[in-house]
């Protein structure tokens, strides 16, 4: 759901109708209002009863509340703002983080790393051409941070976010993890971002590793557990961590990475059998057999390491 949505829903809760346009007449979300008798499609505009009211204010109220106070004090609130809500939930976090002082690490790494918009783009958005296309994103992003991201350019930096004491280094694939430090700090983990396929820098890490033992969190789908297997080529005795997140479709997530010969789940879509433990291989064999996949953010750092038994020498 993007903000011409989210702002519609709201228009249509306080006048009780708002005009049809294109993005609402496709809008699975007014779809699915229209469909549970809460909203009634017109001619030329979408019309609420009274239980819609109820919904709306159980439902959305307090989040548009909340986002229409963020984009009107960055100055978003434009006619032309077609923000996703999932971007501006991050922005958000990012104000926070930046108020409160626990991404003041994460801002200097940034600035030092001259990072680009593709760097960041993947590093927080899967996707590194996503910013790209999103050049409104990049200004808040900018704006947010104080700073300017680059032109796109090969990610050199290693990003960590470091803790007291730490007991063992977790390698993300993405850096969504480096943004809630709260539950790796209060555990012991110190976590590192390399910047997805970027991996070659990793040569040079060994020192940086002070003897911690390093486990890795990816993406368990086809290009993550790609990078995974290029991340063990350099660090061998690297570990990788088994989700605990809930599978979804990749059609229905409209997701980009695809399984190889889905139709021969025993092939593990080309993926190095020696590099998994029997566990991971019936995992990765139901991802490909049901074409879905588990998104590294929906996983707990402190249940896949208690599951592996890491923090008790088991594994």
């Amino acid at each position: 759901m993007n903000w011409i949505e989210i702002k519609a829903l709201h228009k249509l809760y306080e006048t009780g109708e708002v005009k049809l346009n294109k993005t609402i007449s496709k809008s699975p979300v007014f779809k699915n209002h229209e469909t549970a008798l809460e909203i009634k499609r017109n001619r030329k505009t979408f019309s609420r009863n009274l239980d819609f009211i109820e919904v709306y204010e159980n439902k959305y109220l307090e989040d548009y509340s909340r986002y229409a106070t963020f984009l009107d004090s960055e100055n978003l609130l434009k006619p032309q703002l077609r923000f996703e809500e999932k971007d501006i939930k991050l922005l958000i976090d990012f104000k926070e983080g930046i108020k409160d002082g626990s991404l003041e690490k994460l801002k200097a790494d940034l600035i030092k790393a001259q990072e680009s918009v593709k760097g960041f783009s993947l590093m927080f958005f899967k996707n590194e051409k996503y910013l790209d296309k999103h050049p409104s994103l990049v200004d808040a992003i900018n704006s947010i941070f104080n700073i300017k991201l680059v032109d796109n350019k090969s990610q050199q930096f290693l990003y960590v976010l470091q803790c007291y004491d730490p007991k063992l280094i977790i390698l993300c694939e993405n850096g969504n993890f480096l943004n809630r430090d709260k539950l790796p700090r209060e555990n012991g983990y110190e976590l590192w971002y390399a910047g997805g396929k970027n991996v070659p820098k990793l040569e040079y890490t060994y020192e940086l590793r002070r003897g911690l033992p390093i486990y890795y969190s990816a993406d368990w789908d086809k290009d993550g557990l790609e990078i995974y297997q290029l991340v063990k080529n350099i660090i061998p005795d690297i570990q990788l961590l088994h989700p605990d997140g809930i599978s979804r479709g990749i059609k229905d997530t409209d997701h980009k990475s695809h399984w190889k010969d889905s139709e021969n789940p025993d092939s593990l879509s080309g993926l190095k059998k020696e590099f998994y433990s029997e566990r991971d291989i019936s995992l990765i064999k139901e991802l490909i057999h049901k074409n879905h996949w588990i998104t590294e953010e929906g996983n707990n750092l402190k249940i896949m390491i208690e599951n592996n038994n890491i923090l008790d020498g088991n594994n």
